[in-house]
């Protein structure tokens, strides 16, 4: 029932976009835009008929317990303008030592549409649906619905803030549902093909709140190719004990054989 609803909401919230915000939304002209390496997921959608793959490996220490994780791959298609689908690929944990467990997470699909918003914010909804794939230790039992709402905005010269509203559901796992994450970071452009970010991100449900803060950077050496790293560490007992993580992503254009002036 929680899916079913979830998946309304989203729907009533991608279908209220209008034509006015269309030509804030990127094309294949502008340079690729990440949902990584930060928590905050990008504001902006990837340009219609373009597919993104990002992808990452993350070396995690909680508790005393290593573990490595990988690949961390999110695929993101361009499905009309101004809307993405997208899909996270199972990622592995491999457990180096302690009491961290090994296995896959669970497969993850969702739509995400960009919103036209005044003041110079950017913003956009997200809804998605875990499917119980992965290991239940690692992903938990049952279906996982969720909606986010990343958003950004261009405060001065080369500096920004950005942050993320996420609303997660897990029916079969009663501690955890519902799962509130908010994250707020400020980033810092060096020039038009590099930026780094300091960022807080903070995870609420019935348990003891989860604190991170969470630095790294981007490098984007082609108009359609990033390499990105992060690193982090946990405010408080409940949270990791520290992490670092490198990236990969790239962009391919015009799948649908379309060009900039004719997307819909």
């Amino acid at each position: 029932m929680e899916a079913i609803w979830s998946a309304l909401l989203v729907f009533a919230l991608l279908t209220t976009a209008t034509v006015a915000g269309a030509e804030e939304c990127p094309t294949n002209a502008d340079q690729i835009a990440t949902d990584r390496p930060d928590t905050t997921n990008s504001s902006l959608v990837v340009p219609y008929g373009s597919l993104q793959a990002e992808n990452g490996v993350d070396w995690t220490v909680r508790h005393g317990s290593n573990a490595l994780a990988g690949t961390n791959t999110r695929l993101r298609l361009g499905v009309a303008h101004c809307t993405e689908f997208l899909i996270d690929v199972p990622t592995y944990f491999w457990s180096l030592n302690g009491s961290q467990r090994s296995g896959f997470t669970d497969l993850v699909v969702s739509f995400k549409r960009q919103l036209p918003v005044p003041f110079g914010f950017y913003l956009s909804a997200t809804g998605g649906l875990g499917l119980p794939s992965g290991n239940s230790s690692i992903s938990g039992h049952g279906y996982e619905p969720y909606i986010q709402f990343p958003w950004s905005r261009e405060i001065a010269d080369n500096w920004g803030v950005q942050g993320m509203l996420t609303l997660s559901g897990f029916p079969s796992d009663s501690p955890r549902n519902p799962t509130f994450e908010t994250t707020v970071a400020v980033t810092r452009n060096f020039g038009p093909a590099a930026d780094m970010f300091v960022e807080f991100v903070g995870d609420y449900d019935h348990q003891r709140p989860g604190r991170i803060l969470n630095v790294g950077g981007e490098w984007r050496f082609t108009k359609t190719q990033q390499l990105d790293f992060h690193a982090g560490f946990g405010l408080n007992s409940s949270s990791v004990d520290h992490y670092f993580g490198i990236g990969y992503s790239i962009r391919f254009d015009r799948l649908f054989g379309v060009t900039v002036a004719n997307a819909p």
